[in-house]
């Protein structure tokens, strides 16, 4: 075959990369051969714009049993126990088919998880989408929400966190990222790799359609008008399927039947047959006629190409080929022999007893090019970091201020969101979302995981490596405010086209943000996404990193809740107010100003507030801790008065501050958190925030039905806790603003 440049071209590889596979095969390919390459070396499957970048991330501590380049990265919980989890992007699948894309993408990530011999047990979403009042977005946002709860719920695994975030870059390139955890034992623990050279190579699960083909290549390219025209490379989910698939690995696993695993996830067979033998320095051989299929006269190519869901390629030992067939069998799946493992480095194709492809595994994992892409700083920033505050006029009456912000979509509850999802299946949850972090108790054992995903895009658009460095950060935080020593992340990077400059300069400058972060919290990255492309008609969005934070919580006495719990308790603040609104959902709800220099952060005192927060927990002296994050103060102490499904409490604050109003309530400064104790414990506070060097002020008490805030004496807020309540509960659209004087 000698491919046009068209054909090279809708293959999504350019003519050099096609001069490259000439190079690599010593030949020219077949349409089959081509196609392979497509979807190993397209973006969403080689990385190859973003490895050179990804190696500065830390990925290694005392804790860490795997690593990026698995299924799933694990860490060590102590003892025998390990938690296996990632994060993944379907936000291409999700724009063209909102319910189906939420759908497989949680399907995908539950199977990397059972494919390291875990078995999942929480669920967490980071959602974000264009504003609710274009009835577009409304549909998107229903069709994805419905999409992940079906999934979930279904195949019963609670959806226990995470974030919904609302912005214009959004409107045509929804972002939908899930994350995924299990427990393991941590010496029974599996791999993606095709060892032992004639073990037999077998297909489990359901049978290949046509659905999704050249999924990979789509994820891996900016949409056009033809959007829509793509709805053929979505995939299909079935719920019910995979929680038969899940049993049945897991039953093979617990039976020693399985040397290495894969899900057929992006680029299905193709991916899964040669990463694992590309891993293990092994071939494969596959004979295509073998495999289970649900449409007639499917071809070769249709075959390696397709990402039909709820599949997995197991290799085994000689001689179990009928244990394992057994085992399906007796979930009522499909398990076929379809080829075996071999000594010469190839994937090796044959259909109907004639080869169709032969191709070395390095060719297409760990030769797939990799590129050192052109940045440049984008001219956006110098205008965008002006001083936003300048000019900007106090408002009129503050009551009205921060109920408009407790009513913004991005700061007001969630719960017309996450109780579409069933999280509390399983009986594991300790803290439910809505609070700063979701915790699971293990089951017969004193200890607990504590779970948080988080990201700022607007911070991240005006400074991409300190908007990463305050993601992680406050990732962090959320962890230890639930009671949690931070062990590691997961991350998923979203961004738009990597052949602009401009998006490659944000990508690296954010790389370089988390790796500083990731160092100083000694949280190492397993593992993650990087999604590329995320652009239409050339409008991308915002640079979206999401932290995926888990962290361990040594006894279940440690488990902290948000919310202020009796009257008469005392409020303190852990940490500092500083006059920074920069890049603050006050300045973007109430007077459309989305610039200006993000407030500085210390990762020295942040460690010192944490390490403050963490010790005064164990101490036992905490009855509630709060992260101040979007929003600033006053919307983290609104939320410490009525989150938690609880009836409302109120609260009156005393500051003494000496700068802008608006910005010690509103600023979102980072390394602060709102404490509740009893009065009798905070001599004992101090003495704890001393030694750990953390700033600590007494602020007010709970107590009573007003919320109530006064800096240097004058009272500035005062409203019933019930009417601000009625507020955060009842979103208004995002065009509402509050007049400005």
């Amino acid at each position: 075959m000698s491919a046009t440049s068209e054909l090279v071209k809708q293959h999504g590889l350019s003519d050099e990369e096609y001069r490259r596979i000439i190079h690599l095969l010593g030949r020219e390919p077949n349409l089959l051969e081509l196609g392979i390459f497509s979807v190993m070396w397209s973006e969403h499957c080689s990385y190859k714009s973003s490895r050179a970048h990804l190696k500065k991330l830390p990925t290694q501590g005392a804790c860490v049993l795997q690593g990026p380049g698995e299924n799933a990265g694990v860490v060590s919980l102590g003892d025998d126990l390990a938690i296996v989890f990632k994060i993944e992007s379907h936000n291409h699948p999700s724009y063209i088919e909102p319910y189906q894309g939420a759908a497989t993408g949680v399907g995908g990530i539950i199977r990397d998880i059972f494919t390291m011999g875990a078995r999942p047990i929480a669920l967490m979403d980071a959602l974000h989408f264009g504003p609710l009042d274009k009835p577009k977005n409304r549909s998107l946002m229903e069709g994805v929400v419905a999409g992940v709860g079906g999934y979930g719920n279904a195949i019963g695994i609670p959806t226990v966190g995470g974030e919904t975030i609302f912005a214009e870059g959004y409107s045509k390139n929804p972002i939908i990222n899930v994350f995924c955890l299990g427990l393991a034992k941590r010496d029974q623990l599996f791999f993606g790799r095709a060892e032992g050279i004639g073990n037999p190579v077998i297909y489990v699960g359901a049978k290949t359609g046509r659905d999704g083909i050249h999924g990979a290549t789509m994820a891996s390219a900016e949409f056009s008008e033809a959007i829509h025209e793509k709805r053929p490379n979505v995939q299909i989910g079935d719920p019910f399927l995979e929680k038969l698939l899940l049993e049945a690995c897991l039953e093979a696993m617990q039976a020693g039947l399985i040397v290495g695993i894969q899900d057929m996830g992006a680029a299905g067979l193709t991916s899964s047959s040669c990463e694992m033998g590309a891993r293990s320095g092994t071939g494969v051989e596959i004979e295509l006629s073998r495999v289970p299929q649900r449409e007639t006269g499917m071809t070769p190519y249709e075959i390696m190409l397709s990402e039909s869901q709820e599949r997995m390629l197991l290799v085994a030992e000689r001689g179990q080929e009928e244990a394992i067939v057994k085992v399906f069998r007796k979930w009522d799946l499909d398990a076929v022999v379809i080829g075996n493992v071999t000594d010469d480095g190839l994937l090796r194709l044959r259909h109907q007893g004639s080869t169709v492809a032969e191709i070395p595994n390095r060719a297409l994992t760990n030769e797939a090019p990799v590129y050192q892409r052109p940045m440049r700083r984008p001219d956006y920033l110098t205008a965008a970091n002006s001083p936003a505050e300048e000019g900007v006029i106090l408002p009129v009456d503050f009551n009205a201020a921060l109920q408009r912000l407790l009513g913004a979509y991005n700061l007001s509850d969630k719960r017309w969101v996450y109780e579409q999802y069933d999280y509390m299946v399983r009986t594991n949850t300790m803290a439910p979302p809505g609070g700063d972090a979701a915790v699971l108790r293990i089951k017969e054992t004193d200890r607990a995981i504590a779970m948080s995903l988080d990201g700022n895009p607007r911070h991240c658009y005006l400074n991409p490596r300190l908007g990463a460095m305050q993601a992680v950060a406050e990732s962090a935080r959320n962890v230890v405010c639930a009671g949690a020593t931070p062990l590691a992340i997961t991350n998923c990077l979203n961004f738009g086209n990597p052949e602009n400059p401009d998006v490659m300069w944000q990508f690296s400058e954010t790389v370089d943000g988390l790796a500083e972060a990731c160092r100083a919290f000694n949280t190492p990255v397993t593992g993650g996404n990087v999604s590329f492309y995320n652009e239409t008609l050339g409008h991308g969005i915002y640079p979206t990193p999401v932290i995926g934070m888990v962290g361990m919580i040594e006894r279940l006495s440690f488990v902290t809740t948000p919310w202020f719990k009796d009257e008469g308790d005392v409020i303190l603040l852990l940490g500092e107010n500083t006059e920074e609104l920069g890049g603050s959902e006050y300045l973007a709800t109430l007077y459309d100003i989305k610039l200006g220099p993000l407030p500085r952060l210390s990762l020295e005192r942040e460690l010192a507030v944490q390490k403050a927060c963490m010790a005064a927990i164990r101490s036992g002296v905490v009855k509630s801790a709060h992260d101040v994050s979007e929003g600033g103060l006053a919307v983290a102490l609104a939320e410490c008065c009525f989150s938690g499904g609880r009836q409302p409490i109120g609260c009156e604050i005393r500051l003494i501050e000496n700068t802008r109003p608006d910005a010690v309530l509103f600023g979102e400064a980072p390394s602060r958190i709102v404490l509740s104790i009893r009065e009798a414990d905070a001599q004992g506070l101090r003495e704890i925030a001393a030694r750990h060097k953390a700033p600590l002020t007494e602020i007010g008490r709970v107590g009573g039905e007003d919320f109530k805030i006064c800096i240097n004496q004058a009272l500035i807020i005062a409203r019933p806790i019930a009417q601000l309540k009625e507020s955060w509960e009842n979103p208004l659209p995002q065009s509402v603003q509050v007049a400005k004087s």
